[in-house]
């Protein structure tokens, strides 16, 4: 009988941790960008990473921090990580990764983590690694400066208030929300379309590691939406992303966002899996 284990990993392991995450470099990209910048270290990964073993061996990984993320886990992972999820409790506000150990993991911790505010079965995973020929990137979306943190704010909450239904600002004030912000303004990868001082399109380029980088945060002010905003301002941010970050871009999107996806496919990303959240 193969002998099974799941632990915290030890700061010693990175190098066992990176090959596991980086087997699947588009759908472990949050995961990836984290540990890389991070290493182990619970307190500055913000987080822990659990691993299940195998024979001695690394094959699966759960990041538990703010959200519960399961990574190449097969049945057995998922039960065991569910295990340890149920004895900790919940710590954090969501649950997402590819959509089936996902939900397989769901499946377990509802009992006793549920009910959720909000479950996102299929959100569909896409990805692209070249411009669109047919679609010129929008020449005035641009990188946002450090100094006009206070002229994107209000278009990232208006964004996050919509997409998850609660205000980023609730609970400490919005400090985290404001903080992760201006990390992604300081590291040149918040972009946005501005008009008479007012953000008309946004967006990011969140989670980047050298094999792939995922954009987020896609929007476009209410009364702009409708003229074509979303596909020139995508093909201007996925331009940024090949020629700076990684030779492969994804996102994911709701299922039920026909217009977001539409756009994202005339602009070229293509759907390669799909991903879950568990909001509470």
């Amino acid at each position: 009988m193969t002998h099974t284990t799941t632990r915290v990993l030890d700061p010693g392991e990175l190098g066992a941790a990176l090959a596991v995450l980086e087997s699947e470099p588009v759908a472990n990209a949050f995961v990836t960008a984290r540990v890389q910048v991070a290493g182990l270290d619970p307190w500055r990964l913000g987080g822990e990473l659990w691993g299940w073993y195998e024979g001695g061996t690394l094959r699966s990984l759960c990041y538990s921090g703010a959200n519960l993320v399961p990574i190449c886990a097969g049945p057995e992972a998922v039960r065991a990580f569910a295990e340890r999820a149920r004895r900790t409790g919940r710590r954090c506000s969501s649950i997402v990764g590819p959509a089936e150990p996902t939900a397989a993991l769901w499946r377990l911790l509802e009992p006793s983590w549920g009910p959720a505010r909000d479950v996102r079965a299929n959100q569909p995973l896409m990805v692209a690694d070249r411009l669109p020929d047919d679609i010129a990137p929008d020449p005035y979306v641009r990188r946002i400066r450090k100094d006009e943190m206070d002229l994107i704010m209000p278009a990232c909450v208006a964004m996050f208030t919509e997409e998850v239904g609660v205000s980023p600002m609730a609970g400490d004030g919005g400090l985290l929300y404001q903080a992760r912000v201006a990390e992604l303004v300081a590291g040149g990868r918040s972009f946005a379309r501005i008009e008479d001082g007012k953000v008309v399109f946004k967006a990011e380029i969140g989670a980047a590691t050298a094999q792939a980088c995922q954009i987020q945060g896609v929007w476009v002010a209410p009364e702009y939406r409708g003229r074509g905003l979303s596909e020139t301002g995508m093909a201007a941010v996925l331009r940024h992303a090949l020629a700076d970050v990684s030779p492969l871009v994804s996102l994911y999107v709701n299922d039920y966002n026909t217009p977001a996806r539409a756009a994202y496919r005339r602009v070229g990303f293509q759907e390669v899996g799909a991903f879950m959240s568990v909001l509470f």
